[in-house]
């Protein structure tokens, strides 16, 4: 379907270093989401990293997640988070990428509204919090209530496209009020299924592959698995894909 009189769509990159924010600048990303240990989800990037990169020429938001694991914060670590989101107003970055639950699964409105508070005036991005509560439409609806701009979201699933059912429906009933950004696993290769989804404006990747040679670092205990590196030219190859889709 010609998606000829719709803006095209944004495309986001995580990337966790300088280098691979440079190739996804380079590849012709829309926007940065700004992370360290993407292996490990991604965690809150450093104050040094948050200043070089509010210099890209695109809007980067910082992920704001202080450890690995779940997303059920004690009252210090919510203050950490906002001492984190100051950090990323200090270096002038454009907005910051957030979330909470619950230990009955459901979203933290207490700790977010505290976040959301120490972000005001920055944009908001829920995070994939999102993918593991147990109602993912009243997710949505409390989303839209606190002020986010978009929802990233593989749909509950591992990836992208096995909760792209998932994701159809948050579009639907986001009925324009917040944007549903897919992300986890999104591919040049399989980038089309996604724009197919009527209301998709933004996508989110990391664009990269394995940083072959570094099978050394693992074994030394370096990295708990090999690493992976931002390609420019997959970020090409993906911002292609969603300029073709657009004809």
């Amino acid at each position: 379907m010609s998606r000829k009189n719709t803006p095209t769509p944004l495309l986001e990159i995580c990337v966790d270093d300088v280098a691979g924010l440079e190739a996804a600048v380079a590849g012709g990303a829309d926007r940065i989401e700004l992370c360290s240990a993407l292996g490990s989800g991604g965690l809150t990037p450093s104050r040094g990293f948050m200043s070089v990169a509010a210099r890209a020429p695109i809007p980067v938001f910082a992920l704001i997640r202080p450890r690995a694991g779940g997303f059920l914060y004690s009252k210090a670590e919510v203050s950490v988070m906002e001492a984190d989101i100051a950090a990323a107003r200090e270096a002038g970055l454009a907005g910051v990428v957030i979330g909470a639950t619950t230990a009955d699964g459901t979203l933290d409105q207490h700790a977010i509204r505290r976040l959301v508070e120490a972000a005001d005036g920055l944009d908001l991005t829920l995070h994939r919090a999102i993918d593991i509560v147990s109602n993912m439409d009243a997710a949505l609806d409390i989303a839209i209530e606190l002020g986010f701009s978009r929802v990233l979201t593989s749909g509950g699933a591992r990836h992208a496209e096995e909760g792209i059912d998932v994701i159809a429906r948050l579009v639907e009933l986001s009925a324009g009020r917040i944007s549903i950004m897919p992300g986890g696993g999104v591919r040049p290769e399989n980038a089309g299924r996604f724009l197919a989804i009527p209301g998709v404006t933004e996508l989110h990747a990391s664009c990269s592959r394995a940083d072959v040679g570094a099978e050394r670092l693992v074994e030394l205990g370096f990295s708990a698995e090999m690493p992976r590196r931002t390609d420019a030219e997959i970020v090409r190859q993906l911002k292609a894909k969603i300029s073709a889709g657009m004809g």
